[in-house]
């Protein structure tokens, strides 16, 4: 196969397309197997490096964030300097940092490596759809993102099971060491197969300016967010530093000659209504899924195996329903899929609020996370293909970075919140409990030092321990209401903004 690059969008050869779509898939999936396979060695990682709540939630968040960032930059160098470029660049970054994480000897250099991972993730993941994006002509690009979609879903699928696998029998190290095959295939791919695509319409310069504001004001409202149960002062210090940082990086886009977003591309109805139904839908689904593992390892006692493969039903329902999802938005247009799946999945996310402690999985979380799953395989294709075909074709890689971004900043800041919203809410439950019980002082002290660990705190008392469980689901109920509620609004807001159907491409 040449190598010869191609910027001509859609003209590349059938063989051609299968192989960036392959490289797309499984680059792509690094990303997603990562984000899957280490919420389920959280507790695991937690206990072996004596960590807080809060520095496990930062183990999530500086990825998450550096990923959130720069997204739109990664979109921005692709579309500029040549995707497959930029992708390859960010499949070996992520590469090498997977490998930091693993060999990481304390939670700060784990945190570190993983806001430099998250450098990597906001390289390829757009560029990877922007590939896939130029190779196929709008008329299948839709049943190629559904197996984009699928695929990635189905390869994420073995982060969780796997991944808890190793926990078990290995240590959490080796959830991180599952990337470098992965990376390995991606790279021989795309060196051979990949052909070069790029924006020729796009500006010589980036926005360095609007990703510096971007990323220092969502790491300030992150950091108030995180930390507020150590310090309001100072969580309301970096939360108003960081809401001023985030209204001057939406002033300097609006007066940028070449702005990381073109907010223009808001104007259209689709492309601003599917970036609001990933803001409400991936808020409920990022936040509520960091909790699911601690809750079923460190309450309902599953081992790491059995959390991640809880899980199950969700990816084998978005994997086979995935193709087919991908072709409603070319039959019915955009707007009925977009509002009946995340409808579908808010029932889901409600039905996790019945299980107590105990009790068999399958009449506990099975139909949970099966509706859940039915839901999500509804709209994500959908979802995915709506925003690709909102805008010209030549932004394909600026419009990937924003949606992407949206998400990763949905989810960001949905664990933020609902890990501040347990924590008072943990608190509350157990000071109820413990005033119920006749506990020494120093036994009170005990479990009040133990706080920040939420349900990983032991006790060798087991009316103590049963109460700082039952705190814990208390807590984990309550954010299950609201992702809910945001899950509902994703599907509220579909109908009211994306167009009954869709119309033809911006030109």
């Amino acid at each position: 196969m040449s190598k010869t690059p191609s910027t001509a969008a859609g003209s590349h050869p059938r063989a051609a397309a299968t192989w960036v779509l392959a490289a797309s898939i499984l680059g792509s999936s690094m990303a997603f197997i990562d984000g899957t396979a280490v919420n389920v060695a959280l507790p695991a990682l937690q206990n072996a490096l004596h960590a807080t709540v809060s520095d496990v939630q930062w183990v999530i968040e500086s990825y998450a964030l550096l990923l959130a960032s720069l997204l739109l930059v990664g979109g921005s160098l692709g579309d500029r300097f040549g995707r497959r470029k930029v992708f390859l660049a960010g499949v070996v970054l992520f590469a090498l940092t997977s490998a930091w994480c693993g060999l990481a000897a304390s939670i700060l250099t784990l945190i570190i490596a993983r806001a430099v991972q998250g450098m990597g993730a906001a390289l390829l993941l757009p560029v990877s759809l922007a590939l896939l994006t130029s190779a196929y002509p709008e008329e299948t690009r839709g049943r190629a993102i559904g197996a984009w979609s699928g695929f990635t879903t189905l390869t994420a699928a073995i982060g969780p099971v796997f991944g808890g696998w190793l926990v078990e029998h290995a240590s959490w190290r080796w959830v991180f060491f599952l990337n470098l095959p992965l990376a390995a295939a991606v790279i021989i791919i795309t060196l051979f197969f990949v052909p070069e695509s790029r924006n020729t319409h796009a500006a010589s310069k980036l926005d360095w300016p609007g990703a510096t504001l971007a990323t220092l004001g969502l790491g300030a409202i992150t950091f108030a967010l995180i930390e507020a149960p150590k310090g309001a002062t100072r969580a309301i210090i970096a939360g108003s530093l960081g809401l001023i940082l985030f209204a001057a990086f939406i002033l300097v886009e609006a007066r940028s000659d070449a702005p990381m977003v073109r907010l223009s591309l808001f104007r259209s109805r689709n492309f601003t209504g599917a970036n609001l139904l990933t803001l409400f839908l991936y808020s409920a689904l990022g936040g509520m899924l960091f909790f699911v593992p601690l809750d079923l390892i460190q309450v309902q006692h599953y081992t790491a195996t059995q959390a991640g493969a809880a899980l199950l039903p969700l990816i084998v329902l978005m994997f086979a329903l995935s193709r087919w999802s991908g072709g409603l938005v070319a039959r019915y247009g955009a707007r009925w899929p977009l509002t009946i799946g995340p409808l579908i999945a808010a029932a889901g996310i409600a039905l996790y609020t019945r299980p107590g402690i105990g009790g068999s999985y399958w009449t506990t979380f099975f139909p949970a996370v099966t509706l859940l799953g039915l839901g999500m395989a509804i709209c994500v294709a959908p979802l995915t293909t709506t925003v690709m075909n909102a805008v010209p074709e030549d932004e394909s890689g600026i419009a990937s970075g924003v949606n992407n971004a949206v998400s990763r900043l949905a989810s960001l800041l949905a664990v933020a919140v609902f890990g501040l919203i347990l924590y008072a809410s943990f608190n509350h439950a157990l000071d109820q409990h413990l005033n119920t019980l006749a506990i020494s002082t120093s036994a009170r002290q005990a479990v009040d030092a133990a706080r920040p660990q939420l349900a990983a705190a032991l006790n060798p008392d087991p009316r103590l321990q049963r109460a700082i469980a039952e705190s814990f689901v208390s807590g984990f109920r309550f954010i299950l209401w609201l992702a809910a509620g945001l899950a509902a609004a994703s599907s509220l807001s579909a109908w009211l903004i994306i167009e009954p159907t869709q119309p033809s491409r911006t030109q």
